[in-house]
């Protein structure tokens, strides 16, 4: 999942997220635990980026224990780090310098450079992008992302500090049932000062009604102007 990362300022944002990415999760207090499916100790060699294309180069480490199942992981964590930022549509992938066209021990083929839409499959029905696990999420609050959920809706809640749900709320993707469609909505809410809560996507069971497929991310709620 998209997480708040603090770096020094620099020009060269990529690079920058890059180097958080490879030195692996930061944890926060209260919070669900984070993984990687990035090998400690892998390093970045080089990046440049030249007409929409990332042409990132790794150590080795990169490829080490890499199933199938753990390379697509650590190859999408990769692409939708870079593809964050406007000037990167897709990520060509190196290993000490050469470019690889079959991944991992299992020979994940990687046809040219590799952008999102070759990801989806690691993606959880509702994936939200913006805001970040651990940011700031302003009042009104816009929610960005992709789902695949039935009828194409789910719920987005606002939840405070103390666990009271400020706002629950419907949201609409552009496809649903069986495709995958963007959404990009705004929630409003109320709270008496700045504080830690938690913003919440999930479905509604046809069965019974109870909350399902629920995704958590920490957030500072702020009182609205």
């Amino acid at each position: 999942m998209p997480t708040l990362r603090n770096v020094p300022a620099t020009q060269a944002v990529a690079r920058a997220a890059m180097g958080a990415l490879l030195g692996g999760p930061v944890q926060r207090p209260g919070a669900i635990t984070l993984s990687t499916s990035i090998p400690a100790g892998t390093s970045l060699l080089d990046l440049t980026i030249r007409n929409g294309i990332a042409t990132v180069d790794l150590s080795r480490d990169f490829e080490s224990d890499s199933g199938s199942a753990s390379s697509r992981s650590r190859l999408a964590q990769v692409v939708y780090t870079l593809t964050q930022f406007t000037g990167v549509r897709s990520v060509l992938f190196q290993v000490e310098g050469r470019t690889v066209t079959t991944f991992g021990s299992e020979g994940v083929v990687l046809d040219g450079p590799q952008a999102r839409a070759d990801f989806v499959d690691q993606l959880p029905s509702i994936f939200v992008d913006r805001p970040a696990f651990g940011a700031a999420i302003g009042n009104p609050s816009r929610v960005t992302g992709s789902a695949d959920v039935f009828e194409a809706t789910f719920l987005v809640s606002i939840i405070d500090g103390g666990g009271h749900i400020l706002a629950d709320q419907q949201v609409m993707a552009t496809c649903g049932s069986g495709c995958r469609g963007t959404f990009d909505a705004t929630v409003s809410y109320r709270v008496s000062k700045a504080q830690w809560g938690t913003l919440r996507a999930y479905n509604r069971s046809a069965k019974d009604g109870s909350p399902e497929s629920i995704r958590d991310y920490p957030v500072w709620l702020t009182p609205g102007a």
